[in-house]
């Protein structure tokens, strides 16, 4: 099994307690509560020079960007966390988890801890807790005829992540990759008009095509529409490449969603992107017609 969708296809015959909605979604569902647990990877997910603070920042807001697809308020998170022998490192981490729980107004429960072999890569996992609305919308749903949204900007992390590789100047990139901001009162007055929402962790266009196929449907989308931030444009333009590049990168965390209500007034931008249609699969176009879908639509976890 060296593809993750082949490894999920093959827990889903064990998975079968209705609260996993067969492991489709972004969480699970049980009376009440939206539970997900999202892990993160030195060397895949972060920097080994990524600054502890804001590695602590991501793991709590990679999950509770899980919680705001679901419409969900956080409650509390468990934690497990690798020890490698860095207390200088630990320490820092200790105290930006502080302020990150702090500034979601969000508990630390418990959890766990292992040691590793001094400076192993560090592997940290979070399960994220909190209460759904009336209505938890899942990855499922949209109808032909339902528009194609997206919340903020795309691409910036992508970008943000090449800053940091290249150990360059601290700025709004930077920060979008280190810092992602889940968009948890967004989620929660969308859940109740959406056919459809999701995160974007691994990239635009291969969330798209995760929602397309968890729906039974077509989703076109509008390239020329994608949002690129100021920021972006300056170092990419906006061109079609630019725009791929874009669509194609991870770590945005914005929410997804499909609809055919009107939207409510948000605290974030939100673009519509496209149209989902009858059919099965994606379609991108431009003003230019027709784009070639390239061979990676965006992140895929496989071995090595």
């Amino acid at each position: 099994m060296a593809r993750e969708a082949d490894f999920i296809s093959a827990l889903r015959t064990i998975a079968t307690h209705p609260a996993a909605r067969g492991l489709t979604d972004d969480a699970a569902v049980w009376g009440d509560l939206v539970i997900t647990h999202d892990m993160i990877a030195e060397g895949v997910h972060y920097l080994r020079s990524d600054p502890p603070a804001d590695v602590a920042w991501k793991l709590l807001a990679v999950n509770l960007s899980d919680l705001a697809a679901k419409g969900a308020k956080p409650l509390a998170v468990l934690m497990g966390y690798a020890l490698t022998g860095d207390a200088a490192w630990d320490a820092a981490f200790v105290e930006g988890l502080h302020a990150a729980l702090a500034a979601f107004d969000v508990a630390l429960f418990g959890g766990d801890t292992v040691a590793l072999p001094a400076g192993a890569p560090r592997v940290l996992g979070l399960t994220a807790i909190g209460t759904g609305g009336a209505r938890v919308p899942a990855r499922s749903g949209a109808q032909a005829g339902d528009a194609i949204y997206v919340t903020g900007t795309i691409g910036d992390a992508g970008l943000g992540l090449r800053v940091a590789q290249n150990e360059g100047e601290a700025g709004e990139l930077l920060t979008a990759y280190r810092r992602p901001t889940p968009q948890l009162a967004a989620g929660q007055m969308l859940a109740p008009i959406v056919t459809a929402m999701m995160d974007v962790s691994d990239g635009l266009l291969i969330d798209a095509a995760r929602m397309a196929e968890a729906s039974g449907a077509l989703f076109e989308i509008v390239l020329d529409a994608v949002p690129l931030s100021a920021a972006y444009r300056a170092q990419k333009g906006e061109q079609r490449a630019a725009r791929m590049t874009a669509a194609t990168a991870g770590d945005d965390y914005q929410l997804l969603f499909t609809t055919s209500a009107a939207l409510p007034t948000l605290d974030c931008p939100v673009t519509r992107i496209g149209q989902v249609k009858r059919g099965e699969g994606l379609v991108v176009s431009d003003s230019a017609g027709a784009v070639p879908l390239p061979d990676t639509l965006g992140w895929e976890h496989k071995s090595v």
